[in-house]
């Protein structure tokens, strides 16, 4: 197929826009440029805060969490009250302690955290949610594990 040369004037692959349009969907990039010789095409989009708190109703029913058949008593009896200061899930979704895997996690058991320091991400409809602390503290627990689905309102870390 020819093209038109018109001196002046941008000739426009739509097929190799539209073809990046998709890679930036499926990576969740915000940016990506190629370059053809003198030709260079960059295709960005905005990036929108997520809301603090999503309430979503889960697509499909969730299995409840699996105790471990080995918990000593005295844990049991003592996660109501280690609960009751944890920062819940605004969502439902996968929890992640880390930015990437090859990255170190957010937070340790130990940590001293500020008001609004990441804790963790959530990642839903293929959105990545930070959830934040709340208050100053140190994190007393982590009660969800890297990669695991979490419902909403479910405790993911203490914060004391």
């Amino acid at each position: 197929m020819a093209e038109n040369n018109n001196s002046g004037a941008i000739q426009v692959d739509i097929e190799l826009v539209r073809q990046l349009a998709a890679v930036l969907d499926d990576t969740q990039l915000t940016e990506i440029e190629v370059e053809d010789g003198t030709r260079r095409v960059r295709v960005a989009r905005k990036v929108q805060a997520a809301p603090a708190a999503m309430h979503m109703a889960p697509p499909m029913a969730m299995p409840a969490p699996v105790a471990p058949a080995a918990a000593p008593a005295e844990v049991g009896a003592s996660a109501p009250a280690a609960t009751q200061n944890a920062v819940k899930s605004p969502m439902v979704g996968t929890a992640y302690l880390k930015p990437n895997p090859e990255a170190k996690a957010f937070i340790t058991v130990g940590d001293k955290v500020a008001a609004g320091d990441t804790l963790l991400i959530i990642e839903a409809m293929k959105v990545m949610n930070t959830i934040n602390a709340p208050a100053a503290g140190t994190v007393r627990a982590i009660l969800v594990e890297n990669g695991q689905p979490v419902e909403f309102d479910q405790p993911l870390v203490v914060v004391e």
